[in-house]
């Protein structure tokens, strides 16, 4: 699970008085699990969601994707 309450603490903290090096490697490290997590969710989201057309067929969106 990302620390969200550690992300915003080093972003304050990086605002007010800077960040060690060890600090903003960690924020950087923190952030990147932040964005993975969320987009995995995204994708997790999409893959179970359909579109229907006009005529009422239903497709998975995962199908739809162009390669």
């Amino acid at each position: 699970m990302v620390d969200i309450a550690r992300i915003n603490f080093l972003a304050k903290k990086s605002r007010e008085v800077g960040l060690t090096e060890e600090e903003k490697a960690e924020q950087h490290k923190l952030r990147r699990e932040y964005i993975d997590s969320v987009v995995g969710n995204m994708r997790a989201s999409l893959d179970t969601t359909y579109v229907v057309d006009e005529d009422g067929n239903k497709t998975k969106l995962s199908d739809n994707k162009k390669h």
